[in-house]
């Protein structure tokens, strides 16, 4: 049974870090594109980050460049996302998603979704 599991999250001071991890059971992540999703309480999924199926493309949304990285560890079958200096409106669940397309802002291009790891940034 294919499943896709995010874990890594927690709660973290202001200016913390923490890594995220997304893993795949029953396929490959190598076929696919894999995005990070983070969803505020009231709020709409957004992109974080994405990585391209042959890892050359990576993106980040502005408010996390040079602070996020996303990348792939092919020999575990997970995708990673490292979260430095975070702020305390990066509070939310953050998810991970497989697409067949391009990285891509649009949710309903992803095909298979995590079930969500809360991230809280608080004092």
């Amino acid at each position: 049974q294919v499943q896709l599991v995010e874990s890594g999250g927690g709660l973290v001071q202001p200016g913390g870090s923490l890594r995220l991890s997304c893993a795949a059971s029953g396929f490959t992540l190598d076929a696919y594109a894999i995005g990070w999703f983070r969803q505020a309480p009231g709020k709409e999924r957004e992109k974080i980050s994405c990585i391209s199926r042959t890892d050359r493309v990576t993106d980040y949304a502005d408010s996390v460049k040079g602070r996020f990285t996303i990348s792939r560890d092919k020999g575990v079958n997970a995708v990673y996302l490292q979260m430095n200096s975070l702020r305390p409106e990066e509070t939310d669940v953050c998810y991970c998603a497989t697409t067949f397309q391009a990285c891509s802002d649009d949710v309903q291009r992803y095909n298979c979704w995590g079930q969500g790891t809360q991230v809280t940034v608080s004092s």
